[in-house]
């Protein structure tokens, strides 16, 4: 009886020492954005939210310039899965990444000044700012902020018509 109950009691140890812990529900969200210099190596540091990273290729990737970089800000807001959106003052595309292994990896690279033809020149967003609204990011660009986009890790989402 002695070893049946010993038995059980490993038995119940080992199977609770496999199951996955899992602690939800988790907001990972920023409840509001951040506006960041990027420095003249091309690093990045949000003290607030304990997150740095290095932009150079973000800013070639955007821009096809290997110095584009330099004196600029980048903003940056995180949603509520943990998805990190970034764009910058003419940029023409907002970058969705999430946090990997020592790393931040592109998981979408979404459109929102779509270039027409051969006019690969046109001008990108001007004061592009994020907000939280979620379940969605909020992007607000343009002269005084006048149009507004709803984006979430997956793209850009249109408003249903009321």
């Amino acid at each position: 009886m002695r070893s049946i109950k010993y038995f059980m009691f490993l038995s119940l140890m080992f199977l609770s020492a496999c199951s996955t812990l899992i602690l939800k529900p988790a907001d990972f969200s920023w409840p509001v954005e951040a506006v960041v210099n990027v420095a003249n190596n091309g690093n990045v540091d949000v003290q607030r939210y304990s997150l740095s990273f290095n932009a150079k290729e973000l800013f070639f990737n955007e821009t096809g310039d290997s110095l584009g970089y330099e004196n600029k800000q980048l903003r940056i807001i995180r949603n509520e899965n943990g998805y990190y959106f970034i764009t910058a003052n003419n940029f023409k595309n907002v970058y969705v990444f999430k946090a990997d292994k020592g790393s931040l990896s592109l998981e979408k690279k979404i459109g929102i000044i779509e270039s027409k033809g051969e006019n690969t020149k046109l001008p990108g967003m001007i004061d592009p700012a994020f907000n939280q609204r979620s379940p969605f990011i909020e992007l607000v660009y343009g002269n005084g902020g006048n149009i507004k986009v709803n984006l979430t890790e997956e793209g850009i989402i249109k408003e249903e018509k009321k």
